[in-house]
């Protein structure tokens, strides 16, 4: 089940922000919440990996079926599981428009995708999980760039920076996926080999 409760809450207790306002709240409060959430606990091997599960499946706004499937398909690949892992939850429709700045957060980017905003190389698609592959391109659907939400954003476009592996045409409200997701490029707080150590133990 994706957690759909308070994220600054979460952000406390993993120790890591998913939003701009829990880099705030982290700064102010880096504890956890409760009575006691001064008093870290020392995680016990399996909880330190457990943990670092959690921050991925919240970060990217996954459900745990949706996270097995994704590392079972990063084992079979070639190269580091931990690095396949991140490249696909990167290339996730509703992360690239995230990444392309179309949207302030993943979850608004899940929903903007879900609401039917968004086409990938001139197709609508609805589907948040959708995988983003090199060369395509993803753009706010015409019918949609009247909307007020899309007319507030266009001035914002002008200033977005996106990673290198993403291109931006603002004037176009488009985006292109120029390479597969750099991992070392992406500053990501996840352990991935954590995960994959988890995963190994069960």
């Amino acid at each position: 089940m994706r957690y759909t409760g308070p994220k600054a809450k979460k952000a406390r207790r993993l120790g890591m922000a998913f939003t701009a306002k829990d880099v705030k709240i982290l700064q102010k409060r880096n504890f956890a919440p409760g009575v006691h959430g001064q008093n870290r606990v020392r995680l016990s091997e399996y909880g330190t990996q457990l943990r670092e599960k959690q921050k991925a499946k919240i970060s990217y706004g996954v459900m745990e079926r949706q996270f097995e499937i994704y590392f079972k398909k990063a084992l079979k690949q070639t190269g580091v599981t931990g690095d396949n892992l991140l490249k696909m939850l990167e290339s996730r429709l509703d992360n690239v428009v995230f990444r392309l700045g179309f949207a302030e957060t993943r979850a608004q980017a899940r929903q903007l995708v879900n609401h039917g905003f968004f086409q990938v190389n001139g197709k609508k698609v609805d589907i948040a999980s959708y995988q983003t592959k090199v060369g395509d391109v993803v753009a706010i659907r015409p019918g949609k760039q009247k909307k007020a939400y899309v007319e507030k954003l266009k001035e914002k476009m002008k200033s977005v920076k996106p990673l290198d592996w993403l291109q931006l045409n603002a004037n176009e409200l488009s985006g292109k996926v120029l390479s597969a997701p750099e991992v070392d490029a992406l500053g990501s707080e996840i352990n991935t080999q954590l995960i994959v150590e988890h995963y190994s133990r069960t």
